[in-house]
C-alpha cells in the first residue's frame, strides 16, 4: 500500500525555520519524483519544490526560492524540506506527493500525503 506521510509543521515565529519531512513506504521512494505543494486558506494550491529520484535535479517556486531547500535520504525512503526565513505568508498545509515525472505539474502526481500545517505567527 503506497503510503506518503508528512510530519515537522507547527507554529514559528516570521524568520524561524522548520524541516518539514515526507515518508514513503509501499514503493521504492528513489524511483520516484517528490514534490512538495502547499495551500493556504481560500487560496489555490501552489507548487513548492520538487526533488527527482536522484536528487540531481530539484526545483523551487520564486516565492520560496533562496529559503528553502529540497533533499532525499532514499535509504530512508525519506524526503525534507528545510524551510528558513519563514514569513507569515508560508503559512499554509503542506503535503508531498509522488509523481514519475520531472514536473511541478500536480496532475501528474498520483499519491498525495494527508499534509502537515505549517504556521508563521509573532
Amino acid at each position: 500500500q503506497v503510503q506518503l506521510v508528512e510530519s515537522g509543521g507547527g507554529l514559528v515565529q516570521p524568520g524561524g525555520s522548520l524541516r518539514l519531512s515526507c515518508a514513503a513506504s509501499g514503493f521504492t521512494g528513489g524511483n520516484y519524483v517528490i514534490g512538495w505543494f502547499r495551500q493556504a486558506p481560500g487560496k489555490e494550491r501552489e507548487g513548492v519544490s520538487y526533488i527527482s529520484s536522484s536528487g540531481v535535479v530539484t526545483y523551487y517556486a520564486d516565492s520560496v526560492k533562496g529559503r528553502f531547500t529540497i533533499s532525499r535520504d532514499n535509504a530512508k525512503n525519506t524526503v525534507y524540506l528545510q524551510m528558513n526565513s519563514l514569513k507569515p505568508e508560508d503559512t499554509a498545509v503542506y503535503y508531498c506527493a509522488r509523481s514519475g515525472r520531472v514536473t511541478m505539474r500536480p496532475e501528474f502526481y498520483d499519491y498525495w500525503g494527508q499534509g502537515t500545517q505549517v504556521t508563521v505567527s509573532s
